[in-house]
């Protein structure tokens, strides 16, 4: 790594979208796309974030909570939304909201919002220093200071799991 790869970046630097149309491939029986297929979708969003801003190979370490609030048809058009909400040492929490657009009638739905870690790794697999993030807007503010929480849960119920081992 060198000094220039961990200036502080923006936020809006490694913002990416992302857009599927459902095809029946993706669907179950019911025409309605397959919550596995969204979570690999949400996978690939996150890590264009995580990529974007850490300029390096990143590897999912975990998925919190993911909710199908809406059902996804074939036909229908998915776009995801990802930012780098929080960076760590070596790695950082991205949030990925999805939404489906009807094109025909002009309409949004929110289908799901996803929250993941990614660490920073070289081609061998060792794990990299990642720049800072600056938040700039309110809402990238909050999700920053949210992303600190999460965490500290996350690390909270990792040491439950261990102790109950």
């Amino acid at each position: 790594m060198t000094d220039e790869t961990l200036v502080p970046r923006p936020v809006r630097d490694s913002q990416s979208e992302m857009a599927e149309i459902v095809l029946p491939n993706d669907a179950n029986p019911l025409a309605s796309l397959l919550g596995g297929r969204l979570m690999h979708w949400i996978d690939l969003a996150g890590a264009m974030a995580a990529h974007r801003h850490s300029r390096s190979y990143v590897v999912t370490a975990s998925v919190d909570h993911i909710d199908f609030l809406v059902p996804v048809r074939v036909g229908d058009l998915v776009i995801l939304r990802s930012s780098v909400n929080r960076v760590f040492h070596t790695s950082m929490e991205v949030g990925v909201k999805v939404f489906v657009e009807n094109y025909i009638a002009d309409t949004a739905q929110h289908v799901a919002s996803a929250h993941l870690t990614f660490v920073a790794v070289d081609g061998a697999g060792n794990r990299l220093k990642i720049a800072p993030v600056i938040p700039e807007t309110d809402e990238q503010r909050r999700r920053y200071d949210d992303a600190g929480r999460r965490r500290e849960i996350r690390r909270s119920e990792l040491e439950r799991r261990r102790k109950a081992r």
